[in-house]
């Protein structure tokens, strides 16, 4: 949620940078409803003050038996008013802040404009995509051996975009979840953390992903209100909601093993071949909570730790700086990191590392305790995938093929696959 004092403030520049992001701010519109707060703010003030003012005065009548019937008269409707006046500023209240939720994210000023992809800004490559002697095959047809992936199978048990895994690929996906959860703990030192896989509507309300992308969720059917997670991200972040977090503890790095769910609404039609785009797959998460002058810093670090990952896994790799219509609904910046596909002969994203600043923090209330001032203040939030497990496991099948159908394992997983060299 964007700060309300800059809305009113500098509607204007906020409304210009929205515009950057293809919202448009009816900057008239919201100073009307600005307007018609403060004067019932007021409103409902003079009525608390004279209903005080009253009960006093009728206090003191009594207590001199007095005949308070002539006060009684002058307030008659008084409450009634009251109630009225605040029933009023409530409901605009409500809609100043519904209208405030619907906002995104002001991007930072180096974010590039844009409309979607074409717009990304290249940061740095790593790595030489492999040159093969033959036609590399995609991940469908290596995974056709023995049904180590079986589509048909996932189809049959549930519906499309979901897999069933068998044999050395599943224990391949096994070994990169432990391998990068060891990592950012023993390396990154992040602290590992298990979460709820259902939250409620308000975890999702304070990170961004309700009421905007209700479509992309899966609710649990009954009366809990229940939705499955679409990512860690929001379960772990929400850790830090409605609490205070105290100096010396910041910065907080959580990691995450989770499935995640998504609907993938609008999406029907594209990448349906594959793993690339599930309704279910796993991620481990990386989050951190900092002080808002660490943020710009954190989130350098934090897109490192997943890099390191894919450099570990000598997988080639790009990071491309999102412009402001690729970016998330809450990010402020974002890197996306693009793993090399070979039967693709192209990149496709495996995380993206995101800061949203106070954006997330302010609809959590979720605050740090600032030592020089002694009063709580917003802090910043941070996340990014460290990695996509069923995308990293599809660009190790497709770069680590050999002619004969053979797929080598990175040296870096050999160790969790037993000591093996071939996946077969």
């Amino acid at each position: 949620m964007l700060d309300p004092k800059a809305l009113r403030s500098r509607p204007e520049d906020v409304a210009s940078a929205l515009e950057r992001r293809g919202y448009r701010l009816d900057v008239r519109r919201y100073q009307e409803l600005e307007e018609l707060r403060r004067s019932l703010q007021v409103r409902v003030e003079e009525l608390q003050h004279s209903r005080n003012l009253s009960a006093r005065a009728i206090g003191k009548a009594k207590a001199a038996g007095e005949d308070i019937q002539p006060l009684l008269a002058e307030t008659s409707g008084l409450g009634d008013r009251l109630r009225e006046a605040q029933a009023e500023l409530d409901g605009i209240l409500r809609q100043l802040h519904d209208w405030q939720m619907e906002m995104p994210n002001l991007p930072d000023e180096e974010v590039p404009s844009g409309e979607d992809e074409e717009a990304n800004r290249l940061v740095r490559l790593w790595g030489d995509p492999p040159a093969f002697d033959f036609r590399p095959r995609d991940h469908v047809d290596l995974g056709a051996r023995d049904d180590a992936l079986d589509f048909e199978a996932g189809a049959r048990l549930t519906g499309s975009r979901f897999v069933v895994m068998r044999g050395p690929v599943a224990r391949l996906h096994r070994a990169l979840i432990q391998f990068m959860l060891d990592l950012h703990t023993a390396e990154h030192g992040y602290t590992e953390v298990n979460v709820p896989y259902m939250v409620n509507a308000d975890s999702l309300r304070g990170t961004g992903q309700l009421p905007k992308f209700e479509s992309d969720l899966f609710a649990v059917a009954g009366d809990h209100g229940y939705y499955l997670i679409p990512t860690a991200e929001v379960p772990v972040t929400n850790l830090a909601r409605e609490r205070i977090a105290e100096a010396d503890a910041l910065p907080l790095r959580y990691v995450c093993h989770s499935p995640c769910f998504r609907s993938e609404a609008g999406n029907y039609g594209k990448d349906t071949r594959g793993m690339i785009r599930q309704h279910q797959f796993e991620k481990v998460e990386l989050v951190q909570l900092v002080c808002p002058e660490e943020s710009d810093a954190a989130l350098e670090g934090l897109t490192g730790h997943a890099e390191r990952v894919l450099r570990l896994l000598e997988l080639p790799y790009r990071v491309m700086l999102l412009c402001t219509g690729d970016m998330g609904f809450s990010a402020a910046r974002t890197y996306d990191l693009e793993v090399w596909l070979p039967a693709q002969e192209c990149y496709r994203e495996i995380s993206s590392c995101s800061n949203f600043r106070d954006f997330q923090a302010r609809r959590m209330r979720a605050r740090w305790r600032n030592p020089e001032t002694g009063k709580p203040e917003l802090l910043h939030t941070l996340n990014g995938s460290g990695l996509a497990v069923g995308r990293c496991l599809v660009a190790i099948l497709e770069n680590y093929q050999e002619a004969d159908g053979r797929v080598r394992i990175p040296e870096a997983l050999r160790a969790y696959m037993g000591g093996q060299t071939y996946l077969w």
